[in-house]
């Protein structure tokens, strides 16, 4: 189905979650098999209260996010996408994912809905840095300012403009395509519904099942995403 919407000249919004970053062997931010995880709780670590309250543990617990996520990169899937976006496939990226893989691997429109681990920032004057600051146990900004990971924390409001931008990109989907995200998370979990209400056709790849499925016009779940998009790359070139 997807590979014939392209042929036909459909444009693709795509949407993905952790799914999509699992593929390249990063933990699920939720996963409880990884020793990071069952030594902090997330939900507690990862706040606004922690970064000024408990700032050594903060510090540890994304330490350690950044180390993993400098470790992987992108997988193929990744870089199909990318070409996909060159060749005017694909309009946008709308991502939960914070590991900047997509970017990694060459695609340029992505809506970062959480923000991004590859930078930190100086939480008194804003001043940008790369996260190696963090690997290289540089915590503190030049003006003395703590330095943080540039995501959207616990207790925090999400980027209005780029709610504003993914909102504006799902209304002119012709095609909604769903990687790897399990659609539990609001407000990001709406942008599917947005679609199909502007007539999107909307395809749902992701191992269980999600709320949505009722909606999608086809839903793949015993294919790795990377499999699929393999697939469906080579359907386009034949």
């Amino acid at each position: 189905m997807l590979a014939q919407l392209i042929k036909e000249g459909k444009k693709v919004v795509v949407f993905t979650g952790a799914g999509m970053s699992t593929e390249s062997g990063l933990p699920d931010f939720r996963s409880a098999k990884d020793g990071m995880w069952t030594k902090y709780d997330p939900s507690e670590v990862a706040t606004v209260d922690a970064l000024n309250g408990q700032f050594d543990t903060f510090i540890d617990f994304y330490r350690n996010r950044v180390i993993g996520v400098n470790e992987y990169g992108p997988h193929e899937g990744h870089y199909i996408l990318a070409d996909w976006e060159r060749k005017g496939y694909v309009t946008s990226i709308i991502t939960q994912n914070v590991d900047g893989f997509h970017q990694e691997a060459g695609s340029r429109h992505v809506i970062e809905l959480h923000g991004t681990l590859k930078e930190v920032h100086c939480e008194t004057c804003g001043k940008v840095y790369s996260n190696k600051r963090y690997e290289d146990e540089q915590y503190y900004c030049e003006c003395g300012g703590p330095l943080r990971p540039s995501i959207v924390l616990f207790g925090e409001m999400l980027d209005e403009r780029a709610l504003m931008e993914a909102a504006l990109m799902s209304e002119g989907a012709d095609v909604f395509l769903v990687l790897g995200s399990s659609l539990t998370v609001s407000p990001a979990n709406q942008y599917p519904l947005i679609a199909v209400e502007h007539d999107a056709t909307l395809i749902i790849v992701n191992q269980d099942e999600t709320q949505y499925d009722a909606f999608a016009d086809r839903c793949i779940k015993n294919e790795k995403i990377g499999d699929y998009l393999r697939r469906i790359q080579a359907e386009l070139q034949s």
